[in-house]
């Protein structure tokens, strides 16, 4: 087995066990070499995943070591401590900043570039290789974005990973994803930009047009 695999399966062994397991238990259920469960172990501990408990004896000789999985993460407890974190920013933007939507659309344009790799210089993507890579950054951060099937240069987002502060706070939210539309595919030189970001055009769908920038020598990027 690979050393990933037979690190999930120890782990596995581990949550459906009711009490702790020890190295030989594990090394009996895995057919692995008990130093090979060591290193596993080690390795889960230090990642928090499991716990290592000393079991007194009453007898004399090294104390026997047992392990537990550590107690699995609540998903939905922290998608509420995200929630309420971007909640605290975001109200915090739209409350101080002179001019929120600017300030978010500065910070979505910067995020953008730094997520977008830049292409070699005097290299120049097509309009085609640039909005692919740009649904790829859509995508990792849980837009689920599609191409519309009339029009390749309209962007329907019908998953928003903040929709609920993007609802109290829409012109710093989306003022945010349209600036890192923007910086990204700046930072790409793409022949295209995104001119504007429609919100909620339906309940759980937003939209983004494209539009073409101004010629630029070869080599370097629009929106410098």
């Amino acid at each position: 087995m690979r050393a990933g695999a037979s690190r999930h399966r120890i782990l596995e062994l581990l949550r459906s066990a009711s009490d702790g397991l020890g190295v030989q238990d594990l090394a009996g259920r895995t057919g692995l070499h008990g130093n090979t469960v060591r290193f596993h172990l080690d390795r889960l501990v230090a990642d928090g995943l499991v716990q290592r408990h000393v079991e007194e004896r009453g007898e004399p000789g090294r104390p026997r070591l047992s392990f537990t999985a550590a107690p699995r993460p609540d998903p939905a407890r922290d998608s509420r401590n995200y929630q309420f974190l971007a909640e605290i920013l975001a109200s915090y933007v739209a409350g101080t900043a002179g001019e929120p939507a600017t300030a978010a659309m500065e910070a979505g344009r910067t995020w953008g570039r730094y997520l977008t790799d830049r292409p070699a210089p005097y290299q120049r993507l097509s309009e085609e290789d640039a909005v692919g890579r740009l649904l790829t950054i859509l995508d990792d951060i849980g837009f689920a974005p599609e191409l519309a099937r009339d029009d390749p240069r309209v962007i329907r987002l019908p998953h928003c990973p903040f929709r609920e502060v993007a609802e109290a706070h829409r012109e710093v939210v989306c003022a945010i994803h349209l600036g890192l539309m923007r910086g990204a595919l700046a930072e790409m030189g793409a022949p295209v930009t995104a001119e504007h970001l429609f919100p909620f055009v339906e309940p759980s769908l937003c939209v983004a047009h494209l539009g073409p920038v101004r010629d630029v020598p070869m080599g370097s990027r629009p929106d410098a």
